[in-house]
């Protein structure tokens, strides 16, 4: 996808939660893929927690960071399968005002290139709340670096033609 180097590069403030009832800050792979990632594209990481597989504690913790000014985007990773644990797209249809439908379709359609059927086991998702961004990643280190480097690495970028994610973000709270 075409960068335009005439454009000036906007740093992106954002919160970084895996969900997971195993994880802590020592064993959180994806969670340091994904930051790794954040960095080196030149954005900010605003905010990262653990939080346990709770529709409840999860609902708090992205109603709290999307009343942040701070927090441009929210970034999740895991949860997003379909055991009885996995409550990661409920929680997010409890947040958000708005779904963006497309991004779990593309990344079913990347994650296949890599793993196959295996993808229709992710309900990756995203929406929109507050005027932030809340994209949704299954927990593996490979599904984060999918998410990433295949959408969301150019939709973060507000240099990415023809259009971005980002451009638009003055935008999201309009009525």
């Amino acid at each position: 996808m075409p960068i335009d180097d005439s454009l000036a590069f906007q740093p992106v403030a954002i919160a970084v939660l895996t969900i997971s009832d195993s994880r802590d800050a020592a064993s959180d792979r994806s969670g340091d893929t994904l930051v790794a990632r954040i960095e080196a594209a030149g954005h900010r990481l605003a905010a990262r927690a653990i939080d346990k597989d709770d529709v409840p504690t999860l609902v708090a913790r992205l109603r709290g960071w999307v009343a942040d000014p701070e927090i441009d985007c929210i970034i999740t990773t895991g949860g997003t399968g379909v055991t009885g644990r996995d409550v990661t797209p409920e929680a997010l249809a409890q947040v958000a005002e708005k779904d963006i439908p497309g991004f779990g379709e593309l990344f079913r359609w990347l994650s296949f290139q890599t793993i196959g059927t295996s993808t229709i086991q992710s309900r990756a998702c995203a929406g929109v709340a507050g005027g932030t961004y809340i994209f949704c990643l299954p927990g593996s280190t490979g599904a984060v670096k999918d998410g990433w480097d295949g959408i969301l690495k150019d939709q973060l970028d507000s240099r990415h033609r023809p259009c971005n994610f980002v451009e638009l973000m003055p935008r999201l709270r309009e009525r």
